[in-house]
């Protein structure tokens, strides 16, 4: 039990690491809460500092998320599902001790949980998040839109044993949470998809016509 809690602790403050705030302090001299969304995730980090700093939180932020899930089998613990040591390293990305409880939100590090426990299932997402990408040029609706096919996924995938061979209670449930935290982190960029005012990137279609900021 006491190794239970141990290692929920450690997922929870691994997930808390502010990468693109220390990032963007100790090298760039800059407070990522001050600049563009004032977020301090992979998006903003792009944005504000960079490729090469883009490049590396993102590895980290889903990483971070892998590393909680394959905790419980380093140190040889059962009783307690992978899964729930991911979502500790989610919550703490989202609340981070170490940033007043702020965060990003969740889209690298939900995905280092998925994979950790199905890589076939991440592969999927990717793919809707790449589509959806290239056809609107937003990396929040990208998000959404992810989140969205995995709940798809869950509910449908395992009816014909593609990807996903049988229903996971726990698998389902975690997804479901994982989910709704990015879409309830992205409610300022629906409105202002709604408004057609939402950042770029720039490649893509922008079917969606926003106006390009």
């Amino acid at each position: 039990m006491l190794l239970t809690i141990l290692l929920l602790i450690i997922s929870y403050l691994l997930g808390a690491v502010p990468a693109g705030l220390w990032v963007g302090k100790i090298f760039f001299n800059k407070n990522l809460h001050d600049f563009g969304s004032g977020n301090t995730g992979t998006t903003n980090t792009f944005r504000i500092l960079g490729r090469t700093a883009g490049i590396g939180v993102f590895a980290f932020d889903l990483l971070k998320g892998t590393l909680a899930v394959l905790l419980p089998t380093f140190f040889h613990l059962h009783g307690l599902s992978p899964l729930i040591f991911g979502l500790f390293a989610v919550i703490g990305h989202t609340f981070s001790v170490f940033d007043g409880f702020k965060g990003g939100k969740a889209v690298a590090t939900s995905g280092g949980v998925v994979l950790g426990f199905s890589p076939l299932f991440l592969v999927y997402i990717l793919v809707v998040f790449g589509i959806v990408l290239f056809l609107f040029s937003m990396i929040s609706l990208s998000s959404i839109a992810a989140a969205v096919s995995a709940l798809i996924g869950i509910a449908i995938f395992p009816a014909f044993h593609f990807i996903l061979q049988d229903y996971d209670l726990l698998f389902s449930l975690i997804i479901l949470v994982l989910a709704l935290i990015i879409i309830l982190r992205h409610r300022a960029n629906i409105s202002r998809i709604k408004s057609k005012t939402e950042s770029l990137i720039p490649w893509g279609l922008n079917l969606s016509g926003q106006h390009k900021i």
